[in-house]
């Protein structure tokens, strides 16, 4: 026969039980549940950098077609046009005999064009460049190595091993307009006189390096530019790594590192 004390001891024991499971129980649902939340919360900042991605995407491939478009228009209809202009004032002048006035004015006329011509021939460069599409990233790097080289006066170093080697169109386009941005960058707030590029392939790693001996800037202090935003947002498009090291009148050094049998997963 049970004695009351007893009955309470079960009734003790079993309301323990019961509390201990109920613990047990929603210590597993708050962890669970947090795992779910923090699953849902990596999905959704996965899809919401994948379409940011898109987006990103699809305004560069929109500018850049936009680009070919220009580039293809100066030069068939524009530039032809000058030329066809120019070769008729060069005609004009040998029928105009000797008369000084007529033969100043044309050679005033066929200097303008001549510049005109030249500046067209300036924003096809920097639209889209022919040899990029034409011959690869390698040339294209070299041929502006060499175009800002004589027009800022700086020294310009360039070397590079892909012996030919071509890429997928967006990858050479994005890594070309990315130099275009670095050399925009050191022109403008580095104070440079010797820019060091190199373009090196090992194995799947493609490495892009560009190094200026200007001032150089705080990373701490300095406020991200329209640059630098531009360099980031390119580097995503391709599944780059971008790294930028710089100390006050050391110069800066920029690495790019993409894995090029990446690009399509």
């Amino acid at each position: 026969m049970q004695t009351p004390e007893t009955d309470i001891t079960e009734v003790l024991i079993i309301g323990t039980l019961v509390v201990v499971l109920l613990l047990v129980f929603l210590f597993l649902f708050v962890i669970l549940y947090q795992r779910k939340t923090l699953k849902y919360q990596e999905e959704k900042r996965k899809m919401q950098a994948e379409a940011q991605n898109s987006f990103l995407r699809a305004i560069f491939e929109t500018q850049e077609s936009e680009r070919k478009r220009l580039s293809v228009d100066l030069h068939d209809s524009v530039g032809q046009v000058l030329s066809a202009i120019k070769l008729n004032l060069h005609r004009i002048d040998k029928l105009s005999g000797n008369a000084e006035n007529a033969s100043a004015l044309l050679a005033c006329t066929r200097k303008l064009t001549d510049e005109c011509i030249q500046e067209i021939r300036n924003i096809i460069h920097n639209v889209l460049p022919p040899v990029l599409i034409d011959f690869g990233l390698a040339d294209a790097l070299k041929d502006l190595c060499n175009y800002v080289q004589q027009n800022t006066g700086m020294q310009v170093n360039y070397s590079q091993n892909l012996k030919g080697e071509r890429f997928k169109p967006e990858v050479e386009i994005t890594l070309y307009r990315m130099v275009q941005e670095l050399f925009g960058n050191a022109i403008k707030h580095a104070q440079a006189s010797v820019i060091e590029i190199t373009l090196n392939k090992e194995a799947e790693l493609l490495c892009l390096n560009f190094k200026d001996d200007g001032i150089g800037f705080n990373k701490k202090t300095v406020v991200h530019g329209f640059g630098l935003k531009n360099l980031q947002s390119r580097s995503q498009l391709i599944k780059a790594d971008i790294k930028t090291y710089s100390e006050m009148e050391k110069g800066t050094q920029t690495t790019i590192t993409l894995n090029i049998n990446k690009l399509d997963n």
